[in-house]
C-alpha cells in the first residue's frame, strides 16, 4: 500500500468522520494535479471497505496485509469502482470504445455507476444501488471529475440527492469550478495543497525513483509540490526539455523571435503524445497531445513566474505574458491547432506586450 505524504490533516478528518459514524456520502477532493488526491480517496475507500484494519493505519503505506487490501491493490475488489475516461476503451459499448477519450461521457457513467439505457440500447443495472459483494459498503472514485460531461453531471445529481445506503462517492478534480453548483452543494468539499519541500525530498527517497542530483534540482522546483507531476516529468525527460528551452525563452524575453521556437515546442509535445500512445495503444492521441501541451505550457509559465520574482522593471509585461500563456491553454482545450497556437504565442512573446 502506497504511503501518502503531506496530507495528514485530511486523513485525520476522514478517520474522525468514520470513527464517529459521520462519514458524508459524497466528497469533492480538489487541488492541483498530481498532489495525491486520488491516493487519499483510495486510502479512505480501503478503510471503509476493510474494517479489520486499524483506522490510524490509513495512508501509512506498507505491505497489503489483508485480503481486502490485496484485492484493492490488484484492482479487483468488487466494491471499489474507480471511474476515469480511459475506461471507455474496455466498454462493451462499441460507440464508447471508438470515441476519443477526451471526457467522461454519460454512457460511461451509466455503465459504471448510475445504470440505465445507454446509446447502444443496453440497459445497465445501477452499480450504486447494488448490494455490496464482499464488504459492507461500496465506494466510487471519479478521477478527473471535471471531465464529466454536462448530461453526466445532471444525471449524477439524483444519486447525490438520494444516496443509496453504505455508498460513498469521491469526485477528484483539479478544476472544481467545472462541476455544476448543484453538485458542489451536495458534496463535502475538501481542498488539498501542494507538498512542502521537505515532503518532496522525502518522496524522492521513499519512491526510490532514479533521478540524478542535477535533474532533481530542475524537476522539484518545477513540479511545485506535486509528486505526480514530478513522476511524469522524470519519466518523460522534462529536465532536458527545460534545459533546451531556456536559451530560446531567453531570446523571446529580449524581444528576439527564433523561427524554430514553436516547431521545437510542437515536436516535444508530439514526442510526449507518441510515448503515451506507445504505452497504451487505446489512449487518445488528441488527449495525449493536450497532456503534452499542458506540460509545455507549465514549463513556459514556470519560466515567466521565475522572471517575475527577479525582474522588477518588466513586471507589467510579465503579467501580460502569464495571461497570454493561460489564454493559449484555453485555446488548446477548445481544440485550436497546436502549431498555430504556439506560433502566435511565441510571436507575441517577442513583441511589446503593453504600451
Amino acid at each position: 500500500m502506497q504511503q501518502i505524504l503531506g496530507h495528514d490533516q485530511h486523513l485525520q478528518t476522514f478517520q474522525t468522520a468514520i470513527e464517529l459514524g459521520r462519514m458524508h456520502h459524497a466528497w469533492i477532493l480538489s487541488g492541483p494535479a498530481g498532489i495525491g488526491k486520488s491516493l487519499v480517496a483510495k486510502a479512505v475507500s480501503t478503510a471503509i471497505l476493510d474494517p479489520t484494519e486499524p483506522l490510524h493505519h490509513m495512508g501509512r503505506g506498507g505491505e497489503a496485509s489483508t485480503q481486502t487490501q490485496r484485492l484493492i491493490e490488484a484492482g479487483t475488489h468488487p466494491d471499489l469502482h474507480i471511474i476515469h475516461r480511459e475506461l471507455s476503451a474496455s466498454s462493451k459499448n462499441s460507440r464508447l470504445r471508438e470515441r476519443k477519450q477526451m471526457n467522461i461521457p454519460l454512457d460511461l457513467l451509466k455503465e459504471k455507476l448510475l445504470g440505465g439505457r445507454t446509446s447502444d440500447g443496453v440497459v445497465h443495472e445501477a452499480a450504486a444501488y447494488r448490494t455490496p459483494v464482499i464488504s459492507k459498503a461500496k465506494s466510487f472514485i471519479i478521477d478527473e471529475a471535471e471531465r464529466l460531461d454536462l448530461p453526466g453531471q445532471n444525471s449524477l445529481l439524483k444519486t447525490l440527492e438520494e444516496p443509496p445506503p453504505a455508498t460513498y462517492i469521491f469526485l477528484v478534480t483539479n478544476r472544481p469550478e467545472r462541476l455544476l453548483p448543484t453538485i458542489r452543494s451536495r458534496c463535502q468539499h475538501m481542498r488539498f495543497g501542494p507538498l512542502s519541500h521537505e515532503e518532496m525530498d522525502q518522496w524522492v527517497v521513499s519512491s526510490e525513483i532514479e533521478i540524478s542530483p542535477a535533474d532533481t534540482k530542475i524537476i522539484l522546483p518545477f513540479c511545485e509540490g506535486a509528486p505526480g507531476v514530478a513522476h511524469l516529468a522524470i519519466k518523460r525527460g522534462l529536465a532536458e526539455w527545460i534545459q533546451s528551452l531556456e536559451p530560446i525563452l531567453s531570446y523571446l524575453d529580449r524581444g528576439q523571435w527564433p523561427p524554430d521556437a514553436a516547431p521545437m515546442m510542437a515536436e516535444r509535445i508530439d514526442v510526449w503524445a507518441k510515448a503515451v500512445v506507445s504505452e497504451n495503444p487505446r489512449a487518445s492521441k488528441d488527449a495525449a497531445n493536450r497532456e503534452g501541451a499542458e506540460m509545455m505550457l507549465r514549463i513556459l509559465a514556470d519560466h515567466a513566474r521565475r522572471r517575475f520574482r527577479i525582474d522588477n522593471d518588466g513586471l507589467e509585461q510579465i503579467c501580460v505574458l502569464i495571461d497570454r500563456i493561460a489564454e493559449a491553454e484555453q485555446q488548446f482545450q477548445a481544440g485550436l491547432n497546436l502549431k498555430h497556437v504556439l506560433e502566435a504565442l511565441t510571436a507575441e512573446w517577442a513583441s511589446p506586450l503593453v504600451g
